[in-house]
């Protein structure tokens, strides 16, 4: 089957450079709406069997042209919401900023079990990833699934076997950006990885995609000699 990671329009908290990541979230900006209005002409005659969004507003919103457009339901699940900011919530100060996006960076360089102060660990968002994503392969056909930045560039470096972990901390996925992966037995392979807008450069606003589309910086918890 193939899998495509969709991360959500642009919202105001995006514009605003806002840590904005606690449930429900923001809804989308206008540009948001056309980002969102834009994918399932992106994807073409494209099949699909589901469409999975997560429980902020945002995503569902992004959701629900594809989902109207394929006479699909989406399927909402908590799962798939971004990485808790954790104290940094609503935060979007350059120290708050750095704070998160190490703290990630941190999992891409393999220290899963580090926690996000006040979040999760590494480990714990691929866990609440990985079973949304099983649920998603037991439909059966091919699926798109609605996310978020951070989520999404971590989930799919961890789970493919064809990405190393570099790649994922330093390509970023904009607003409807998306990360299109195939099953290959219980693993992933990524197929393509495009960081800009899905509807083209025209709805693509880089300077205001929020700290999700910012890279990380992979820094090891070891001790350095």
């Amino acid at each position: 089957m193939k899998l495509w990671l969709i991360r959500h329009g642009q919202t105001p908290s995006n514009v605003l450079g806002l840590l904005d990541t606690a449930v429900p979230g923001p809804g989308l900006t206008d540009l948001g709406v056309e980002q969102a209005a834009s994918i399932p002409g992106a994807l073409g005659d494209q099949s699909l069997a589901a469409v999975f969004a997560s429980s902020q507003t945002r995503a569902q919103l992004t959701a629900a042209p594809l989902a109207a457009q394929r006479n699909l339901p989406v399927q909402v699940r908590s799962g798939l919401r971004e990485v808790s900011a954790g104290d940094w919530e609503m935060r979007g100060d350059k120290d708050s900023v750095r704070g998160y996006l190490g703290a990630i960076g941190r999992w891409f360089a393999g220290d899963l079990e580090h926690r996000l102060p006040g979040g999760e660990t590494g480990r714990e968002v691929l866990e609440r990833y990985d079973a949304v994503i099983d649920e998603v392969q037991a439909v059966g056909g091919d699926a798109a699934v609605i996310s978020h930045g951070a989520i999404i560039r971590f989930w799919a470096t961890m789970r493919s076997s064809n990405l190393p972990r570099a790649f994922g901390a330093a390509n970023v996925v904009h607003n409807t950006g998306i990360v299109e992966l195939e099953s290959e037995g219980t693993g992933w392979t990524t197929l393509t990885w495009a960081g800009t807008a899905i509807g083209g450069l025209a709805l693509d606003d880089p300077g205001t995609d929020g700290p999700g589309g910012d890279a990380f910086e992979m820094r090891s918890a070891l001790p350095q000699n």
